[in-house]
């Protein structure tokens, strides 16, 4: 078996972050094609019941996925389906919903993949998937002046089948990128409770992860480690790109940099080139730039280093070591100032929006 082929089996089994499922909501109950026959009743008529709508299909975002691992086992959904009418002008029972239950930040697409249905970026939040069929009319329904004894009763509506997409793009607040063997699952195992693997060749990481940074009482942030881009990831190299969307809801991204590597400014440059190929407004999302692993080098050669990367930025970038704790809490706190400005600004965005105007 192809390597390919083990990393895409060992992504599938430890995350999935995009499923196909076939929707259907319930059909509507027929009416009731009904009359009124009982002993010393004097005048009958027609008495059917109306049937039960059909049962509609949600999805609903809960705060206790973060995966879509189920639906590599489950792809088909369908509500129940509405009672039909009865004697008597006893309505049928309508079907019970169905709520498709996914982890919150998942976006819901078309069949084409194109087409947005809906974002679910809060716990709780739904949208209708698939309206259940209305039930038919019983003949009580028909009964006129014209008419007293109608033989006639609607079917139930069918209900709604369809094809959708689902995909997952985590909420963070930071999202960690760098080039594979960067230190990115190092530095998230040193500043959270996250238990990433950690080994020293490329391509440890073959999932997204994420980690809450605790600052102190009120103050976190989520952090995210983003599998590593190689050269050409935006055409399938590597792993590929596929994982970038999970930074695309981040306030800031922080770049890591292997300082024991030959050249720090092609490294820094080829990621950045990855992420302004995947496109999305990535890469104008503000960054900060640390060279990582400062701890295996000497003084001479981390300030040629760091030289070296702050003509390539144009800016001096922070000098850390995640494994030694070399300049981390420095870097969090910067983090953490950064990401409340932009959680500030999301909220005068949103409060903007709703203010009442005449």
């Amino acid at each position: 078996m192809a390597l390919s082929s083990l990393f895409a089996i060992s992504l599938l089994m430890k995350f999935l972050d995009r499923a196909k499922i076939y929707i259907e909501s319930g059909a509507g109950g027929a009416g009731c094609l009904s009359f009124r026959r009982e002993k010393f009743v004097e005048f009958g008529g027609p008495n059917g019941g109306d049937g039960g709508g059909g049962g509609h299909v949600w999805a609903e975002a809960v705060d206790n996925l973060n995966t879509l691992i189920d639906f590599r086992y489950q792809q088909h959904y369908r509500a129940k389906n509405g009672r039909p009418g009865e004697g008597s002008n006893r309505t049928g029972a309508n079907g019970a919903d169905l709520i498709v239950k996914v982890p919150v930040g998942t976006q819901i697409f078309e069949e084409d993949e194109e087409t947005l249905i809906a974002d679910l970026e809060v716990v709780g939040e739904r949208v209708l998937l698939a309206k259940g069929g209305n039930g038919g009319f019983g003949n009580a329904r028909f009964k006129s002046s014209t008419n007293q004894a109608p033989r006639k009763a609607n079917p139930g509506q069918p209900g709604e089948k369809r094809t959708v997409w689902l995909r997952l793009k985590l909420i963070a607040d930071i999202g960690l990128i760098g080039l594979p063997n960067a230190g990115k699952s190092t530095f998230l195992a040193a500043v959270t409770a996250a238990k990433p693997k950690i080994a020293d060749y490329p391509f440890t990481t073959l999932h997204p992860g994420l980690g809450v940074v605790r600052l102190g009482e009120g103050a976190s942030f989520v952090l995210a480690d983003i599998p590593g881009l190689i050269e050409g990831a935006s055409e399938g190299a590597g792993i590929g790109d596929r994982f970038l969307g999970h930074v695309e809801r981040c306030a800031a991204l922080l770049h890591l940099v292997d300082a024991t590597q030959d050249d720090v400014a092609e490294a820094y440059r080829t990621v950045r080139t990855e992420l302004e190929a995947y496109g999305g407004e990535l890469a104008a999302k503000p960054e900060i730039v640390a060279l990582n692993k400062i701890d295996a080098l000497d003084d001479a050669v981390i300030a040629e280093k760091a030289k070296a990367l702050n003509d390539a930025i144009g800016a001096a970038p922070r000098v850390i070591s995640g494994a030694a704790g070399i300049g981390v809490k420095p870097l969090l706190g910067e983090l953490a100032v950064l990401t409340g400005k932009m959680r500030a600004q999301e909220s005068a965005d949103a409060n903007s929006e709703n203010e009442w105007a005449p």
